[in-house]
């Protein structure tokens, strides 16, 4: 494992929320007059980075001129702790000196544009790339907890042969779309057919269907490359591909998020062996690419965010050196990671409608960044500023281009004359929204119908579950339990696992330890937010939000634990924060103990994933070894 920074990145006695470069929902100092600066934190004893922070680096040393030498005496201007010479940095270069002070105030020698940067983005995120090795590492580990995670994905992806609960609908429809372009209604024993690799069942009548087809074509997808509807592996590849790309996700966002390549990878190996991320990695469901592309618009976010306080950085600095107003502040131009994050929210929700939440929920964080932003330049008008340099022009980059993609995603509707109710406005002049060209309005007629399924569905089911209980996994969901094996029986039971009774589950349960403790770091990360203002806990919690609150207004109709798959990031995000916390705590024993804490929260989360495994993945095993599984009645 990669080791922690040693030196947090804290600003005296304050908590690094309060510092300028919290920027997210924060108290940023209101004047650039009266700006005190966060400190330059040192790095590692082996670290010596010679860059510009003008450039996103920062330069260091390992000592400061005239640190005194190993026998006592004081080493010569231009030399290190071992008599080596070291570069003297050019004027107005910000110096990180291993053992200064971290209450120090700023070099007075930087530029305004480098004390801007500083402010804006912070030192520890400056120095995050600032050595090859670092950069190099920062890809290494998160690519190695990627491979782990692809491993507990691939590893037997077709077992069970056989459609697994909700695949019965996607996984055919998907295939149906390869077929005729549109989603096809299904003859008798369709799955049983089906499984042997025979799609005769498939009819040419349309088939109502309650989500749009973004998630379906990319299940088709996999069946087209993974060798047709006769592989499960290839009803499943792409959930598999893009559940392992979240893990990569994951740990290269914490990285950026929290200045660390030792707490991205933690992020990102609490995701590889999560069982939620887990179970619908290896089942053609729709669910795990609402989390992709929510994970990936946050990413894309994150990367504007960086990219927006760059600029503005060294625009306001212009206006300031040239000794003009600031005004409203500079404008930042096209934002092309904001509008790449908009083009992945229309694909999300052009996987299920739940992704206007994200786009509703990510969108008022990215704007709150601005805010903060310009706050902390000392833009004296900051809300009037934000709203008309920033939310104005974002609302309508943002709402138009995920709509517009949204649209792009029914393309195939549009282009078959049998898809469902594709008709519909030729068969009923004059009804609907009559001022629609007819196909927007055959389209906008379909909509109606699968707003009022999804609103109304009340049918009852054995795993539905109040989304009070998601956090904690206290319903999860059974994807398959075999009646064909647990009702065996004697020597045809020990024939096939060794015992008197057997068991074989898929059970949508997320690794318990990293839940539980989520569920408490949710609090910390609420606490922190509301009481010290810290942009990364409003961050870590915006995911929750959009993938969670919302579903307690659909309380009264039939919903499901297995769709918090849709915030699990967040939740191991969140997590990961309040580890951060504990190993870039200011005070060295904190570190040491946040270190151990940290170690042994793995530690417990690698075995308890371990443990659960089996019933994750469909082994068949002893009734009694799946039954000590379960923890709590409400898994059974």
């Amino acid at each position: 494992m990669p080791q922690p920074d040693p030196v947090p990145d804290e600003p005296g006695p304050r908590d690094p929320s309060d510092a300028p470069d919290s920027s997210g929902l924060g108290r940023d100092a209101p004047e650039a007059a009266e700006r005190r600066f966060p400190p330059v934190v040192p790095p590692g004893p082996d670290d010596t980075p010679t860059a510009s922070p003008t450039t996103g680096t920062v330069t260091t040393h390992s000592a400061p001129p005239g640190d005194a030498t190993p026998g006592g005496a004081a080493a010569p201007e231009g030399t290190g702790r071992h008599g080596h010479a070291v570069p003297t940095p050019a004027a107005g270069t910000l110096v990180i000196r291993a053992g200064e002070d971290p209450d120090r105030e700023d070099d007075p020698g930087l530029s305004t544009h480098d004390r801007l940067l500083v402010s804006l983005l912070g030192a520890r995120t400056l120095l995050l790339g600032a050595t090859r090795r670092a950069r190099v590492t920062g890809w290494l580990w998160p690519l190695a907890v990627t491979l782990l995670g692809g491993v507990l994905r691939f590893w037997n992806l077709g077992r069970p042969h056989e459609l697994v609960f909700d695949e019965t609908y996607y996984v055919k429809q998907a295939y149906s779309l390869l077929r005729l372009g549109y989603e096809g209604s299904w003859g008798d024993d369709a799955n049983a057919l089906f499984a042997q690799g025979d799609g005769s069942a498939l009819g040419t009548s349309p088939e109502y269907v309650v989500h749009p087809p973004v998630g379906k074509w990319l299940i088709a997808l996999g069946i087209q490359l993974g060798g047709g509807i006769g592989s499960a592996t290839a009803w499943r590849l792409a959930s598999a591909v893009v559940g392992t790309l979240a893990v990569l996700m994951v740990a290269r966002i914490a990285r950026r998020l929290f200045a660390s390549t030792a707490l991205g990878t933690v992020a990102g190996l609490l995701m590889a062996v999560d069982g939620e991320a887990i179970v619908h990695s290896r089942t053609g469901l729709l669910d795990n690419f609402v989390m992709f592309f929510a994970l990936a618009a946050f990413g894309a976010l994150l990367l504007d965010r960086d990219q927006a306080r760059r600029r503005l950085a060294a625009r306001t600095a212009s206006v300031l050196d040239s000794g003009a107003e600031l005004g409203l502040g500079p404008r930042l131009g096209w934002r092309w990671w904001r509008f790449a994050a908009a083009v992945l929210l229309g694909l999300c929700i052009g996987t299920k409608w739940s992704g206007l939440y994200v786009l509703a929920v990510f969108g008022l964080l990215s704007v709150a960044w601005d805010a903060s932003a310009r706050r902390s330049v000392g833009v004296r008008a900051w809300v009037p500023a934000t709203l008309w340099r920033d939310a104005i022009p974002a609302g309508f980059i943002v709402v138009l281009t995920a709509a517009g993609t949204y649209l792009g995603t029914w393309a195939s509707w549009f282009a078959h004359p049998g898809s469902y109710l594709r008709q519909w406005a030729v068969e009923n002049p004059g009804e609907g929204v009559t001022w629609l060209p007819p196909a927007l309005r055959s389209l906008w007629h379909f909509h109606t119908q699968m707003w009022d399924f999804h609103t109304h569905l009340t049918a009852e089911h054995a795993y539905a579950a109040h989304p009070l209980g998601w956090i904690i996994q206290w319903r999860p969901t059974s994807f398959y339990y075999p009646t064909e094996v647990s009702g065996l029986t004697g020597s045809a039971a020990r024939e096939l696992c060794g015992a008197d009774a057997c068991s074989q589950a898929i059970t949508s349960l997320g690794n318990p330890v990293i839940w539980w403790l989520g569920a408490l770091a949710l609090l910390v990360a609420l606490y922190r937010l509301l009481v010290r203002r810290d942009w990364r806990a409003g961050a870590v919690l915006s995911g929750i939000a959009a993938g969670w609150l919302p579903w307690f207004q659909y309380t009264e109709r039939t919903i499901f634990t297995f769709y918090s798959i849709a915030f699990t990031p967040w939740v191991v995000l969140t997590l990961t924060y309040v580890l951060a916390l504990l190993v870039q705590g200011r005070d060295e024993r904190q570190r040491r103990r946040g270190l151990v804490a940290t170690t042994a929260v793995l530690v417990v989360v690698l075995a308890v994933s371990a443990f659960f495994y089996p019933i994750w993945t469909a082994w068949v095993v002893p009734y009694d070894f799946w039954h000590v599984h379960m923890w709590l009645r409400s898994w059974i």
